[in-house]
């Protein structure tokens, strides 16, 4: 039985759901809405949706939601974060089934709304976890689940983002914390949610430091790099600076947003020191879970090279992967796609190592799928267009591990924001009091 879909929020995180729809997942359902508050990004999908031979579907505006539900069986929010719980609740009370990017939310209250919703509704709720589809992942939660380290006692978790990634998220509206909670709760809800599910465990107190120390207008690298335009569209340096990115080199870049900027404002390509940044760059946390495991997290926005290390340290051995996605970020990569991803497939490498007590250290091999992410893209679509499978991982995730990382990351905010640790309670689903 096919299965009508709408969309919601039509920026580049859309296409993902887009694409699935009108290729592989094509018998699953069929697109019959398209909600945004920007026509012309409406726009540039129902093209897209004529080019494979279908006729374009109704656009609304976000005011008209209730009738987007009308049209819908299954609603996909891919919205700017702030506005997720507007959505799903909406989605939820009209017994509509729930597919939701993350982070599910940016706070507490939009956490707690969402879970009193998905209790009193027929319909189902879905958090797309990608991570913990992505193979190396899944090995790693199957080798902690057979026991081979034993109880596991710390983790240690740094994840890089280089000065490509790291830098777009300070281009966008994730600079606003009112937009995203910044990035303990829009990149970090990916890490937490792993850490979550690999030790099958809730946290239960959170303490943290972060601060703004490489973008943004005051600190050194906006001097070293200035004086700065206020975007890299028509900035005179715009081919030699790294860090301006050229809206009109991308195809579809300029569709969603160059072209795109006559209805509101909003500029895709802010300059990444410019005044107006709000979030941090630079963050250390101290998780503490219920099974007695303690976790040191470390992210960073703006190093040299892409990828992230996770150790897991347990009573009969350790555990180590290293994942390096980016090798090196070529100066010229922000303005020229093709260099960009030279350096993704130059030095890409993951490591999965297994060293037991008083035994050699053994490689664990990590077999690999079609497509993305080593086929985890594939698996990832397969349990949202087609239903889960009888998965002894349990990868597909709901409402109760979507609310787990956020929490961690607002309840991260906190603590760096008062200096003092949070606590969580209620299984990791709420903030205590």
């Amino acid at each position: 039985m096919t299965r009508r879909y709408a969309l919601v929020g039509l920026g580049s995180r859309a296409h993902v759901y887009v694409d699935a729809l009108l290729g592989d997942w094509r018998d699953t359902g069929e697109i019959v809405a398209l909600c945004d508050s920007n026509q012309t990004r409406m726009a540039h999908h129902n093209r897209r949706i004529q080019a494979a031979g279908l006729p374009p579907v109704p656009t609304y505006a976000p005011d008209a939601f209730a009738t987007v539900l009308d049209a819908a069986d299954v609603v996909v929010v891919t919205s700017v974060d702030a506005t997720h719980a507007r959505y799903v609740v909406a989605a939820l009370d009209a017994g509509r089934d729930v597919v939701v990017e993350k982070p599910m939310t940016t706070d507490a209250a939009g956490c707690a709304a969402i879970a009193e919703a998905a209790e009193r509704s027929s319909g189902r709720l879905v958090v797309t976890f990608n991570y913990r589809y992505s193979p190396r992942n899944s090995t790693v939660r199957q080798v902690l689940a057979d026991g081979r380290i034993g109880e596991v006692t710390a983790v240690h978790f740094e994840w890089s983002l280089d000065t490509l990634h790291g830098a777009d998220y300070f281009r966008r509206w994730h600079r606003e914390r009112k937009s995203s909670g910044g990035l303990l709760v829009h990149k970090s809800t990916h890490h937490f949610d792993l850490v979550n599910w690999w030790l099958d465990a809730s946290p239960e107190l959170v303490f943290a430091q972060q601060g703004l120390r490489f973008y943004g207008d005051a600190n050194p690298p906006a001097a070293e790099f200035g004086p700065r335009p206020p975007r890299g569209h028509g900035a005179p340096g715009l081919g030699q600076d790294p860090f301006l990115l050229d809206l009109a080199a991308d195809p579809t870049l300029k569709a969603l947003y160059l072209d795109a900027e006559h209805e509101d404002g909003y500029l895709r390509d802010r300059d990444v020191f410019s005044p107006g940044v709000e979030i941090a760059d630079t963050m250390s946390l101290l998780v503490r879970y219920d099974n007695r495991a303690q976790l040191t997290y470390a992210l960073h926005a703006y190093a040299p090279w892409e990828g992230y290390r996770v150790v897991f340290n347990g009573t009969a051995g350790r555990l180590e992967l290293d994942v390096v996605e980016r090798a090196w970020t070529p100066r010229e990569a922000a303005v020229d796609p093709s260099a960009a991803a030279h350096a993704f497939d130059d030095g890409y490498r993951e490591r999965l190592t297994l060293h037991r007590h008083w035994e050699r250290p053994e490689e664990i091999r990590i077999e690999q799928g079609s497509g993305g992410h080593g086929g985890g893209d594939r698996l990832l679509l397969d349990d949202v267009f087609r239903g889960a499978s009888d998965d002894p991982l349990g990868r597909q995730a709901g409402y109760p591990a979507g609310i787990r990382s956020v929490l961690t990351g607002v309840a991260a905010n906190e603590s760096a924001r008062t200096g003092a640790p949070v606590r969580l309670v209620d299984g990791g689903c709420r903030i205590a009091d």
